[in-house]
């Protein structure tokens, strides 16, 4: 069983880190950014859609914890917006650490995510998933996602 608990400055400085690192590997390995500026693009966008860091209006930033042991088991981060009379949650980061993997724990943050979700009136909550990432895009789809765009590219 998990929880969702709002992140801490020392979880989000963490957080911040692994998550900048990911994004730039991610890119890499999906054949958009180059290894040499990778890094910089990627703390460009941390700055650009967190801004204010932690207090950053809009951003919600979640610790998924585990309830009775209380360790940080992942993380989850998504944004809040409203187009066209919509209110969408995006999710930009979610991550579930390798020792808590395979125990159920993704899907019931994402569970707990509907949950905070309605709370707050959305509607919808959209994602990106990396094409070599089929672990998440199975969860997802297990989760009710529906693929909404798919962007692809052969390398010559």
């Amino acid at each position: 069983m998990i929880r969702l608990v709002q992140m801490d400055e020392s979880a989000f400085q963490f957080f911040l880190k692994q998550s900048t690192r990911d994004y730039a590997e991610d890119k890499i390995k999906a054949g958009t950014w180059d290894a040499e500026t990778a890094m910089q693009l990627s703390k460009d966008a941390m700055t650009r859609f967190l801004p204010k860091g932690l207090y950053t209006e809009g951003a919600y930033l979640y610790s998924v914890v585990e309830a009775e042991s209380g360790a940080q088991a992942g993380y989850i981060w998504f944004n809040m917006s409203e187009s066209r009379g919509i209110r969408e949650a995006f999710i930009y980061d979610f991550y579930i650490f390798e020792p808590f993997q395979s125990k159920g724990y993704g899907k019931q943050a994402l569970a707990l995510l509907d949950e905070e979700a309605r709370k707050m009136n959305v509607t919808r909550i959209g994602l990106h998933v990396f094409g070599q990432n089929d672990r998440a895009f199975e969860l997802y789809k297990k989760m009710g996602f529906t693929v909404t765009d798919i962007t692809m590219s052969k390398t010559l």
